[in-house]
């Protein structure tokens, strides 16, 4: 099972359904580049024993990211994804990204990115992508099964926060970690119309696993994090009308290009840290509540 976003499209049901599940793919990471950034960890990390009132105020004031002065893993499949990795390169971050497949790898090599050719769901290459990079300031992932076989919802997504952690405690500091789920995931479970809930019930079951690991392991090792939530995905050209909202009750389309701005938006900004968003375009609700839109 996986994303399979070059295989035709069925109907229109059968791709809004699926929407959510298969091509909720978007991923970011981020990793220090520049001498002075890096020894300014290597500082921070050393006189943080000593002088724990400093270091707790230099976290309260933690700036945005740079985002040409990161690095960043963006681990999924050719829809969000892939527009995530353009855009990050397009401001200057070094990215590498995390795919089954090799299709992309000429557009990601061409943008001076790196692909790791791995699956979440084998140890080796989720250690691998960890370890091709000395640092990460943030991973993404948008990664997600089927109802078929969802097990890349929970067990993969789940491989790469612990995975995130760990390299974490290896560099002296956690990235940021933004996971992109579903709108239906968890307490947004009565946002979707219930035949949609039902026909992606298998993955929304595995995404809040993910979720709920996500959030315990940030609790536990202060790690960053932010978690996404879009609605039904569409593949034509961004209209620039996403919106993120901690409203649980919407839901509606949205196009990946859009996810894929807001998904880096949510990896630079620290205001977006701890935060669980839905995601839609704010003229394709399925109804048109009023709501109250999160500005980053």
């Amino acid at each position: 099972g996986g994303h399979r976003h070059s295989q035709p499209r069925l109907s229109t049901t059968y791709t809004t359904t699926m929407a959510a599940a298969t091509a909720s793919m978007t991923t970011a990471a981020a990793s220090r580049l520049s001498f002075r950034s890096r020894a300014a960890s290597r500082a921070s990390l050393t006189g943080k024993a000593a002088r724990p009132t400093r270091a707790a105020a230099r976290a309260a004031a933690r700036a945005d990211l740079e985002p040409d002065n990161i690095s960043v893993l963006v681990a999924g499949g050719s829809g969000v994804a892939m527009d995530v990795v353009r855009q990050l390169k397009d401001a200057g971050t070094w990215v590498t990204v995390l795919q089954r497949k090799n299709d992309d790898r000429p557009e990601i090599e061409k943008m001076g990115a790196f692909l790791c050719k791995g699956d979440a769901l084998i140890p080796k290459d989720v250690k691998k992508a960890f370890d091709m990079v000395e640092e990460y300031d943030a991973v993404v992932s948008t990664i997600g099964g089927t109802p078929a076989d969802p097990r890349a919802d929970s067990e993969g997504n789940i491989a790469l926060i612990e995975a995130a952690a760990r390299k974490g405690e290896e560099q002296g500091r956690m990235p940021k970690f933004v996971l992109v789920t579903s709108i239906g995931t968890g307490d947004s479970q009565g946002a979707p119309p219930p035949q949609v809930y039902e026909a992606l019930k298998p993955v929304l079951l595995e995404k809040v696993k993910a979720e709920d690991r996500l959030k315990a392991l940030a609790a536990e090792k202060g790690m960053p994090f932010v978690i996404i939530r879009p609605g039904g995905l569409k593949s034509e050209p961004a209209t620039g009308k996403g919106v993120l909202t901690e409203d649980k009750s919407i839901c509606g389309a949205i196009h990946r290009a859009d996810v894929a701005s807001l998904v880096v938006k949510c990896v630079l900004k620290d205001k977006a840290n701890g935060k669980v968003f839905s995601c839609v375009d704010s003229e394709q609700l399925f109804d048109q509540p009023a709501f109250e839109v999160f500005e980053l």
